[in-house]
């Protein structure tokens, strides 16, 4: 594997982790933001819960259209669990969707990342961590290295055993040599905080 040959460190998580199981992602842009404002800030059972009574305003529906969900009124969509914050940031994502700001899937693919997440961080709710995991999971973008999210920065601090946290402009540069493939780097950084955390718990 080539990220195995130009990262010692990180060949020896793949060693532990085993084959990367990043799965692909085949939702809608416009889905997948609701469902990530959704999750902001609450656990990922509640979020869960949160958007299925979401869904069940609109019966026989997977989701709302974005025009049936600008259509209702703010007092019923707060009655599913929502915070008025996340309310109107869920409108915003389907007004944007309406007027083409966020694309759907075939007109994001054609953009780069850095088109994506100009386009994204302009909805209401949404910053560059989410429009990076929107790359990651829904575009299934190979070459993203979210420096921002603390899952990276510690299980870097973990894999390469420093005492602190790098900062993310010093990851993004480290992180060059690991293209065109830092979304797996980024799955193996996830996964062996994972192991380590479960490692540290076990002793």
């Amino acid at each position: 594997m080539a990220l195995a040959a130009a990262c010692p460190r990180l060949k020896s998580a793949i060693e532990i982790i085993g084959p990367c199981t990043l799965k692909r992602g085949r939702g809608s842009p416009y889905e997948a933001l609701l469902s990530a404002i959704a999750h902001q800030q609450v656990h990922g059972n509640a979020a869960m819960a949160i958007l299925g009574r979401v869904r069940a305003i609109y019966p026989g529906c997977r989701y709302p259209t974005p025009a049936e969900l600008v259509a209702t009124g703010d007092a019923r969509l707060r009655t599913a669990g929502l915070s008025r914050a996340k309310v109107a940031a869920m409108k915003d994502v389907a007004a944007r969707t309406l007027d083409g700001t966020v694309m759907d899937r075939r007109g994001l693919m054609r953009l780069d990342d850095a088109a994506v997440i100009e386009r994204l961080v302009a909805v209401r709710g949404v910053g560059r961590w989410t429009a990076e995991m929107l790359l990651m999971f829904t575009l299934n973008r190979p070459d993203v290295l979210p420096v921002g999210d603390f899952g990276i920065r510690h299980g870097f601090k973990m894999l390469f055993g420093k005492r602190k946290e790098p900062k993310p402009d010093w990851l993004a540069a480290y992180g060059e040599r690991w293209a065109p493939f830092r979304t797996t780097a980024s799955w193996y950084l996830w996964r062996f905080l994972e192991y380590a955390r479960s490692e540290k718990r076990s002793r």
